[in-house]
């Protein structure tokens, strides 16, 4: 039995790429010592999957940022903007795009159907021009070749790269992005040529929109693309990729009708549904990809399931046609358990990472063929029960209060048309007040800072008052710089999540538990084990120092349960709502502690609430409604005059912008800029927004200054849309990622910006 992995974390055991990147983008070591890193990353991560005995190992999963722009780099798709004069697309104009640089902004950057990865979308129109001018995928298997290992390469499939782009800025709206489909399969045609001299026996396309709800005409653009390249892929195996979801009836059909593909993947975890459309009819001679073992979440396979699964699906496709996989890539997952020293082995035993996955995979395909390893089964079996029955799980009182919620929509009583003006009375803001996201840069002595109060290697008051000397420094830089609504710059917090889940009971915490977000950018997801309750403040403290060293009004901060769910690793043994009410409850109690402690503007981040919306839209209305609701069960209690400000980022907000308002917040800062202003026309197609906002001014995530008079065009067009009186600046994201020397100029310019407009609009009366 054959054994499959869909893809692999990147980042290392220890992040070694990510430090290996932001030493490169300093200026600090030279390409050919990034490289270096990773080409053992890579070598290491073959060899790790080869001695567990897998199969079908991938190869070109491996990226510098993200697989969606190493696509657009293979088909020579570069914007105008980066000066790019052709040949093979080197470091300074693949970073270009993905960063910015000190002329021009980043592509823009989205999250990866509904995970936390992000990805650079692509920008086209009927003028680009495509041509091969990146070999990775190539270079990439010839790599694993040399040491011994015979991968299968992965590419983006050429239908989901084109959905997953938009039309170039100046291209028409309605441009349709499939009409280049010839266009870029000569490339995708020039690489298949190059694997198969190279040696390849099989190559996999991933094509994830494929469980999304697609068109007819969609769907016959699979069936284009894979007839074209049918004479190309001759001699080879090909493997279509899906992932995340259901692939709908119509969908399965299209696939499996398919003639030049060899194998179909499926997530069999998330796609229940899938599972019975195999069951009811699977081309014959086909290979079926099951993906069994979970590949965006931490706990142990329940092997005994997962065995008697496959032992069905075996009966329908046949013993030698049936491949154990995981449901999508483990880069989701976090790197290896054995890093791992702050979980207690209970908890412990219940987990797997990619490591551990990997062994569980080929646990599975052994099993299949009669080499099951009882002693490893019964561990895993023991491990199940243990978590099913361990009474840390659950917390009766907790249960109870989340169920009482049902049968209010727990709004506040007044609207917020009469909040913003009670509001107004009382906090006294300017015409477009300025205000900033949250964080401000995290330096080398910060980190250090909390490092060494962890280790602890300094005392509590010493780490208090290193803290409060890094908000002082923050507040007095707000205020020098004239910004009206202030933030602490959560000096305390290494990450937004991971701060409040060390705080809340049912969570856990691992040491090396990294996955990445984006290009260098990893994040540690908590672990929700049990029932969550929240048994004492967690920002009160930190938000009355910094309110005391200022007049001005200072934001307290919070991450909202949406966000705080969606972006850890969640319990599986009870729906996803449930577990998000809990969080709302606990978060509902320190708002009710800040306002009592005299913050009057409070901030509570769904970041997330976008990411978590399902791939199919007869789901839309189901998690909109309970996740909208679990945002104002936060603050449905607090005093009209308390200002509740909410923050979104990095997703395609205009399908849901009802729910957005639904949520009932008085202030939302909403990214924008990187996004080439998307959100801004939903209020020109005539929605109506009432509540305060602030669509971002400028992008944070690339090291690009913009000037006074880029943001105040900006503003300008924002008032085109939006009354004068509800609208907010303030940049895209918080400020955690970029240096004093990139923020202080960015925001002396934003406030500008916004003296500038104030003055032109007082002068217009």
């Amino acid at each position: 039995m054959a054994s499959h992995i869909v893809g692999y974390p990147r980042m290392g055991p220890k992040r070694e790429l990510k430090f290996a990147l932001e030493s490169f983008w300093d200026g600090k070591s030279s390409a050919e010592d990034l490289e270096k890193v990773a080409t053992d990353l890579r070598a290491s991560i073959w060899k790790q999957m080869a001695d567990a005995g897998i199969k079908y190992i991938p190869s070109n999963t491996f990226s510098y940022y993200d697989q969606v722009l190493d696509t657009t780099a293979m088909l020579g798709a570069v914007p105008e903007r980066y000066s790019w004069t052709g040949g093979e697309i080197g470091f300074d104009t693949y970073f270009s795009m993905a960063r910015g640089n000190a002329t021009v902004p980043a592509m823009e950057m989205t999250k990866w159907f509904d995970t936390n990865y992000h990805f650079i979308v692509p920008e086209l129109g009927p003028n680009t021009k495509f041509t091969y001018s990146s070999h990775k995928a190539v270079n990439e298997y010839k790599e694993a070749k040399a040491l011994g290992v015979d991968t299968v390469p992965v590419l983006i499939g050429p239908v989901s790269y084109l959905l997953l782009s938009k039309p170039a800025k100046g291209v028409e709206k309605g441009f349709p992005l499939l009409s280049l489909l010839s266009s870029i399969l000569p490339v995708y045609k020039e690489v298949i040529a190059e694997l198969k001299a190279a040696g390849a026996s099989w190559i996999q396309f991933d094509e994830p929109t494929l469980v999304l709800d697609l068109d007819s005409q969609k769907l016959a653009a699979f069936s284009a693309a894979y007839t074209e390249l049918e004479s190309a892929l001759s001699g080879l195996n090909v493997l279509v990729e899906t992932y995340f979801a259901d692939v709908p009836a119509e969908s399965y059909k299209t696939l499996t009708s398919l003639s030049s593909v060899t194998a179909y993947g499926f997530d069999l975890v998330r796609g229940t549904q899938t599972l019975q459309l195999v069951k009811s009819g699977f081309p014959a001679g086909k290979y079926l990809f099951a993906g069994v073992v979970d590949g965006r979440n931490i706990w142990a396979d329940d092997l005994a399931a997962s065995l008697s699964t496959l032992q069905a699906l075996e009966a329908v496709v046949g013993k030698d046609k049936l491949v154990v996989s995981t449901s999508c890539s483990l880069m989701h997952t976090a790197v290896d358990l054995v890093n791992e020293t702050k979980l207690d082995s209970e908890i412990k035993s219940w987990l797997a990472f990619a490591a551990q996955k990997v062994v569980e995979v080929d646990a599975l395909a052994k099993a299949l063929v009669g080499q099951k390893d009882e002693a490893y089964f019964a561990a895993n079996a023991a491990a199940q029960a243990s978590r099913k029955s361990s009474p840390r799980v659950t917390n009766e009182e907790v249960q109870k209060a989340a169920a009482a919620l049902k049968g209010s929509d727990h709004r506040r009583a007044t609207n917020v048309s009469a909040r913003l003006d009670a509001q107004q009375k009382k906090l006294n803001l300017p015409v477009l007040p300025t205000t900033t996201i949250g964080s401000f840069p995290q330096t080398v002595e910060l980190r250090r800072v909390r490092r060494e109060y962890k280790a602890k290697k300094i005392s509590e008051e010493e780490y208090v008052t290193a803290i409060k000397e890094e908000i002082s420094k923050v507040v007095k830089i707000q205020e020098e710089l004239d910004i009206d609504v202030l933030v602490h710059g959560e000096p305390e917090r290494n990450d937004m999540v991971e701060y409040f889940g060390e705080q809340l009971s049912g969570f856990a915490f691992t040491a090396n538990g990294w996955v990445q977000s984006y290009g260098s950018r990893c994040v540690k997801p908590p672990i929700i084990y049990g029932d969550v309750s929240r048994p004492n403040p967690m920002t009160v403290f930190w938000s009355k120092t910094a309110q005391s060293m200022t007049s001005r009004p200072m934001k307290g901060m919070l991450t909202g349960p949406v966000t705080i769910l969606n972006w850890s690793f969640v319990r599986n043994d009870q729906p996803r709502f449930e577990t998000c009410y809990q969080i709302a409850l606990a978060i509902k109690k320190e708002v009710e502690d800040l306002e009592a402690a005299g913050i009057q503007v409070i901030q509570i981040d769904e970041a997330a609430l976008r990411e978590g919306l399902p791939l199919r839209k007869a789901e839309h209305a189901f998690y909109l409604d309970w996740a909208v609701h679990s945002f104002r069960i936060t603050n449905c209690e607090i005093q009209d005059t308390t200002q509740i400000h909410t923050h979104m980022c990095y997703s395609n907000f205009n399908d849901i912008i009802h729910s957005i308002i639904d949520m009932d917040a008085d202030v939302i800062t909403i990214e924008n800029s990187r996004s080439d202003e998307k959100l801004l026309s939903v209020f020109r197609e005539g929605v109506k927004y009432g509540a305060g906002i602030g669509p971002g001014v400028y992008d944070i995530h690339s090291p690009r200054i913009p000037s006074t008079e880029e943001i105040a065009d900006r503003i300008n067009k924002m008032l085109a849309v939006l009354d004068t009186n509800i609208l907010w600046v303030n940049p895209d994201c918080g400020l955690k990622t970029r240096k004093y020397t990139e923020v202080k100029p960015a925001l002396t310019n934003m406030v500008s910006a916004a003296k500038l407009i104030r003055t032109q609009l007082a002068s217009a009366k």
